[in-house]
């Protein structure tokens, strides 16, 4: 089954957050990371279950999970019919919960 991949609203504005700070430094750079993430959150509509429960939720019923890449952490909710990215956060920022 494959799932439809909805990107929430605060998720939406961290990537270009995340986008704008990067491409501060380099443009190379900025469009390498947002190409991985975008890559990697597609890829979770055929295999949401890829990557690892999110260790970081208390009484994770098993539908939120996440994956790292480039030092930013993305979290996300797999429903019956859909995959919801609801956070983009750099590692190194304290995780917060859901």
């Amino acid at each position: 089954m494959v799932r439809r991949i909805v990107w929430d609203k605060e998720a939406i504005l961290q990537m270009e957050e995340v986008y704008k700070y990067l491409k501060e430094s380099s443009l190379q750079s900025a469009n390498k990371v947002r190409k991985s993430i975008k890559e990697k959150t597609n890829d979770l509509s055929k295999n949401p279950e890829i990557y690892p429960l999110d260790r970081f939720i208390k009484d994770n019923d098993g539908s939120i999970r996440a994956f790292e890449t480039y030092s930013y952490r993305i979290t996300y909710k797999v429903k019956e019919t859909e995959i919801i990215i609801a956070r983009v956060r750099h590692t190194s920022r304290k995780p917060i919960e859901f």
